[in-house]
């Protein structure tokens, strides 16, 4: 009887017709026939609701030797559609029926551990990576995903978000779960008792990145041995699998020994710091070292010495191994490049000098015929003496040297009666004083520097003449002392955490004076400004200023006479004098730590120069026809090129374009 039903189903299968065997099983057997026609009779079969896209086409073959119940028959329906490219996507009361990529991107059910889903059903499943990298899977995971699949991690929870058929899907989880295995590699803490950790760590870094003879390297990351060194313990850090670290543990141990002779001598050579300036702090720090490790004992001096070449600049150290690892320590965090600090001064004074005098003077004599007589003079000392020098040139008929002041003279001088001479003298001076001085000096940090530029004045100081028989004067001489005279900046800058700097600063503004009457030498001018300040890098801070203003006014005048209104203006003299001085020094730091800022300010400085040069070169020398001013070389250019001038036919237009780019800047 089966054999008649499965003769009669092959017959008209092109019918797509089902039979039922029972009430619960079923025999698929198609060939050819029209997947439309297989959707409806799964459908009535499973008792399921389809949706079909427009582009489900095609015909199906189907050949089964069993009875199959509903569930058997949609897992064989949801087979079939993968062969033929489709998926059947659930969405509430209905099923999809869609090409496969579209199926990724529809409501596929997201499943789980517990419930993973069946066959060929699309699904989509978050898998946890644990101990692992999720993102390493992708790579090795892609190939085993088809096309309409879809593989992805997200580092953040480190997971992989996988879409495809469940059966599959099930196959890659159980792939992840065997690579997501713990791993054996720890880190080991290695504790050394001769050999230095950074010196022993250096070697095997090196061992472990050479290339076996005759294969191409090996990244570092594949190697899987992680070697830290720990200078405070000593020791060394050692992770990776457990063979690899017993192979280096095995290095590490052998490294370790002790020299034959306990100690060992070492030659630092410096970079930076001064030798000879080492030696104390580290003679110190070797004493504190070595006291430690033997306790109360008294230190030995035949295990620990240093001593500093100055002529290389290098250290020579015996000691331990334990107090020379302290020792190279101290010795690289000293050693270091110090910074450098430029400073800009400028010194403004400012001395305007107003001076005004009037007054009148008289010589008055009384004559008579045997020519003797009273004669009177009225002469003020605000007035520069000028009947004193007019008397005494009168024999000669000549008047004083001109000083400036206005002299108005008139009188009688012929009479037999009275001779009168009245002298007018009126003065007006106006004297402005303008210094503004800018200089520059770089030193390195908790250095002193010191600038000047002046004269060196000889000032006498005392004077000796011994006498031999006779009172005769014999071997006389002075004795003086120099003195520098002019600018003097003097200064130690401290860089202190951060961008603040400390500045010792010794400023002096010195001049020679004019004469005074009463000097017994030369006189000076003196301002000077000693202070210490805090200031940020690259601001600028007023040192000190001074502001002085003097008035002074002066009345001589005759007594009763002078005291007439109007007509007592005749016998007095007036003068006024206004002083003002005002003086402000100011101070622009800059710290220059690296090679960069420092050819960057020198560059700015010395193109300031060539361009001045550049501009006094343009007009050339007009008493020397032909002939230019030297102008420095182009900043980075040899320093030792002969003057413009010894040239032959100088390039005046790149000078002249030079110039105007500097003066456009």
């Amino acid at each position: 009887m089966k054999t008649t039903t499965r003769i009669l189903l092959i017959l008209v299968a092109w019918t797509a017709q089902v039979l039922p065997l029972s009430a619960e099983t079923v025999t698929l057997n198609l060939k050819d026939a029209d997947i439309s026609a297989l959707i409806s009779t799964v459908a009535e079969v499973t008792d399921r609701n389809f949706i079909i896209d427009p582009r489900v086409k095609g015909k199906v073959t189907v050949v089964s030797s069993r009875p199959m119940d509903s569930d058997e028959v949609y897992q064989v329906f949801l087979s079939i559609l993968k062969v033929h490219g489709f998926a059947a996507v659930p969405s509430g009361a209905v099923i999809k029926i869609v090409p496969d990529v579209n199926a990724k991107q529809d409501s596929i059910p997201t499943v789980g551990d517990r419930a993973p889903g069946r066959g060929d059903q699309m699904v989509t499943r978050v898998v946890q990576v644990d101990n692992i990298a999720a993102a390493q899977l992708v790579p090795i995971l892609r190939p085993l995903v088809p096309q309409q699949g879809h593989l992805a991690a997200y580092p953040a929870t480190n997971v992989l978000i996988i879409s495809d058929r469940a059966n599959n899907v099930e196959r890659l989880v159980s792939i992840i779960r065997r690579i997501d295995q713990v791993s054996d590699s720890e880190i080991e803490i290695i504790p050394l008792e001769h050999a230095s950790a950074s010196e022993v760590v250096r070697v095997l870094t090196s061992l472990e990145r050479a290339a076996p003879a005759g294969k191409a390297k090996v990244p570092a990351a594949a190697r899987g041995p992680v070697l830290v060194a720990d200078e405070r313990t000593n020791s060394v850090l050692l992770g990776g699998d457990r063979a690899n670290r017993l192979r280096l543990r095995a290095i590490i141990s052998h490294l370790d020994t002790p020299l034959e002779a306990g100690g060992n001598t070492d030659v630092v050579y410096l970079r930076y710091a001064e030798a000879a300036e080492l030696v104390t702090v580290l003679k110190g720090v070797g004493k504190i070292e070595e006291k430690e490790a033997k306790g109360a004992a008294s230190p030995r001096r035949s295990e620990f010495d240093i001593q500093a070449d100055e002529a290389t600049n290098a250290l020579v150290i015996t000691a331990p191994p334990d107090i020379m690892r302290t020792l190279k320590r101290v010795i690289g965090q000293l050693d270091v490049r110090r910074a450098q600090v430029l400073v800009d001064a400028v010194i403004a004074e400012v001395s305007p000098v107003t001076a005004r005098e009037l007054g009148v003077q008289w010589v008055f004599e009384g004559a008579r015929d045997d020519n003797e007589g009273p004669v009177g003079i009225i002469n003020f000392t605000n007035a520069g003496n000028t009947i004193a020098s007019v008397v005494d040139n009168a024999v000669s008929g000549t008047l004083p040297a001109p000083t400036g002041n206005v002299l108005l003279g008139g009188g009688r001088t012929d009479s037999t009666n009275i001779n009168y001479l009245a002298i007018l003298n009126a003065l007006a001076s106006d004297t402005s004083t303008n210094i503004l001085s800018t200089p520059t000096l770089v030193t390195l940090d908790n250095e002193e520097a010191e600038i000047i530029i002046g004269t060196n004045v000889p000032f006498l100081t005392g004077s000796f003449t011994s006498t031999g028989a006779g009172d005769s004067a014999t071997n006389p001489f002075q004795t003086i002392q120099r003195q520098d005279v002019g600018l003097t900046l003097k200064i130690k800058p401290q860089i202190n955490e951060g961008n603040a700097l400390k500045l010792d600063i010794e400023q002096e503004v010195s001049s020679i004076a004019d004469p005074v009457e009463l000097a017994a030498d030369l006189v000076t001018n003196k301002r000077s400004i000693k202070t210490s300040v805090m200031v940020e890098d690259g601001e600028v801070v007023v040192l000190g200023g001074l502001i002085e203003e003097q008035v002074r006014e002066s009345i001589q005048k005759v007594p009763l006479l002078g005291d007439i209104p109007l007509l007592g203006l005749l016998f007095q003299s007036r003068s006024a004098d206004l002083d003002r001085k005002n003086l402000m020094v100011f101070i622009h730091p800059v710290i220059m730590r690296d090679a960069a800022v420092t050819a960057d300010y020198t560059n700015s400085k010395y193109n300031y120069i060539r361009a001045l040069q550049l501009g006094e070169d343009r007009g050339g020398v007009n008493l020397l026809p032909g002939t230019r001013h030297p102008v420095l070389p182009e900043f980075g250019e040899p320093l030792g090129q002969p003057p413009v001038d010894m040239q032959p036919e100088p390039e005046s237009q790149e000078q002249d374009a030079a110039f105007d780019e500097w003066a456009d800047e």
